[in-house]
Formats: C-alpha cells, structure tokens, sequence
C-alpha cells in the first residue's frame, strides 16, 4: 500500500516536471517567433563575435581569461558556501568594469576608432567624396607610384602614409608640416639619407604631402611579426592596425615595396601593380553610379586647402626640388 502511494507519488511529480519542461519549451519557441526577440539575438550574437575576434591573439586574450576564472571562482565558492572566497570573488567582480576600461584601453581605442572610421565611410557615401579631392588625388597616385619605383631601384628607404577616414593628426603634430604638392623630385630630396627628413613617415591628406618625418605607433602584435622584418616594416603595421590608412614601404636592404593595410603587409609589388591598388583605394570605381556624386548634394563637401594655400602648396615644393 505504502509503495503504491509512493510509485503514484513519483509519476505525479514526473508528470508536474514534464509539463514544467514543455511549458518553458513552448514559451521559449513561442518569444522566438517574436522579430524583436530574433534581432536581440542577433545582435547578442555578432557582440560576442566582434569581443572574440578582437581578443584573439592579444594580450587582451589572456586578460579575458583571467576574468572568467574569477566569475567561475565566484559561482563555485557561492555554490559550495565558501564565504570568505564568495565575500572575495563578488567585490573583485563589482570593481570588474573599471578593471576592464582600464586593462583593455589599447583594445578598446582600436575598437571605437574603426567605428569612427566607419561612420566616416557612410557620411562619404551619402555626402560624397569633394570632386576636387578626386582630382588631387588622380594626379598624384602616379607620381607616388613613380616615386616609390625610383626609391626602390636605388634601394632607399622609404615610408608614405596614405590618410583615409582616420584622421593622423596625432602623428602630424609630431613631424613637420609642409602641405605640400606631391612630385618625384619632392619625394626623392625627403629620403635622401643624407636630409633631416627622412628619418621617419611622409603622411599624404587629400593628395597632398601634408607632413613629413612623423613618428609612427608600435605594432599591437609586435611579438608575432617577422623578426627579419625592420623598423619601416613595424610602425607601417602598426600604422594600419591603428586606423584605415594604407602604407607604402620600400626596404632600404633589397628595396622591395610593401603595403600595410589593416594590419597586414603585403609585398613584392611593382610600379603598375601599386598604382592599380591605390586607384582602387582612394578613387570611386567608375562602375560606382555615385563616383563623385553625392547622394545629398546640397552638403559636398569642400577641399581642405583653399586656392591661396595650393599656390603656396607649389611654391614650397619648386623650392624643396631646386635644393635638393
């Protein structure tokens, strides 16, 4: 009789837990149905997605790390009762989020940088590149291919800095200033290793050589690159791990020609092959509808220097040709 109640006893709570388990199933499928719940997920999805590619292979990697343990420190102590562990674990973990702002700065600051860059290529799309710009830049990507052909035929080192949505202000302040217009003649007196300019990076705004002898970031992931790799090499990497700009390098050893971008370098290029990538970079593609044109063209936006700044612009560059 006993064991009669207790067997109806079993099946009565096994039924209950059952029902408990298919109704939490059917109100699980059923907020699946709703489309703000599927985009909450989604965007849930790509968060941890974005957090992981970023911390892979960093320092920021093991830091994470860390924090796990310490979360499962915490969830095991309040578990098994372990007070002093728990009362521990629980304060470290309240003053976790300042930890990380401060631990993860570096990351972080790439982070919302390539954001800005983002919102940066939007606002061209809709606002549309200053035709004027295009025009800069059409006559200077030969002359910058020229350029680093020459300087790799004699092998002399060389470092451009081709500015895109990031604005290198930062690296500008620290070189000189010389807004300058681009020629063959220009960049071959800058890296003459005998000038006072040519130790360091020629960062190019709009078609103009805006600055030279700037000192460019370390690389985030110095301790994974080539070690056979040089000076030029690592800040050209970790010039395009800090923003979107593209980087030319010409070995001052073999005078090979490489290009950074997104914290990649490539190399072996030739004269036609970098031009062919610089156009496809810096110009619309001409079977882009838009090339141009922007979608609101009530706001185009202007060139950075006015007339009166080009014309001092050349002045500067026939003086820096004629002395060197």
């Amino acid at each position: 009789m006993f064991g009669s109640v207790l067997t109806s006893l079993n099946l009565t709570a096994m039924q209950l837990a059952s029902g408990t388990v298919s109704n939490k199933l059917y109100n699980l499928f059923k907020s699946m149905s709703n489309p703000a719940n599927l985009l909450d997920i989604a965007l849930l999805t790509g968060m941890i997605y974005v957090i992981l590619k970023l911390v892979r292979e960093t320092r920021a990697g093991q830091l994470l790390k860390g924090i796990l343990i310490l979360v499962g420190v915490y969830l095991l102590s309040d578990w098994m009762h372990l007070q002093v562990v728990n009362w521990i674990s629980g304060k470290a973990l309240n003053v976790g989020l300042i930890a990380i702002i401060v631990l993860f700065q570096p990351e972080l600051r790439r982070v919302l940088e390539k954001f800005g860059a983002t919102t940066s290529r939007l606002s061209k799309l809709t606002i549309g590149e200053s035709e004027d710009v295009i025009a800069q830049w059409n006559r200077a990507i030969p002359i910058i291919s020229e350029s680093v052909a020459q300087l790799s035929r004699t092998a002399t080192g060389a470092l451009i800095v081709i500015e895109r949505a990031s604005r290198l202000g930062e690296q500008i302040s620290n070189g000189t200033v010389m807004k300058a217009e681009p020629s063959v003649e220009l960049f071959g007196n800058i890296f003459f290793n005998k000038t006072p300019l040519h130790d360091g990076a020629v960062i190019m705004r709009d078609g103009i050589i805006w600055a030279a002898a700037c000192f460019l970031p370390k690389p985030q992931k110095e301790e994974l690159i080539d070690k056979h790799l040089g000076s030029r090499h690592r800040a050209a990497i970790g010039m395009s791990e800090n923003s979107d700009a593209l980087v030319i390098v010409v070995s001052e050893e073999t005078g090979q020609i490489s290009v950074a971008r997104d914290g990649i370098l490539t190399r072996n290029y030739t004269k036609l092959t970098l031009e062919k990538l610089l156009r496809e970079v810096l110009i619309p593609q001409e079977k882009d509808a838009l090339r141009g044109k922007p979608i609101i063209p009530f706001f185009r936006k202007k060139a950075e220097g006015e007339p009166e700044q080009q014309a001092a612009a050349k002045e500067q560059s026939s003086v820096s040709g004629k002395e060197g």
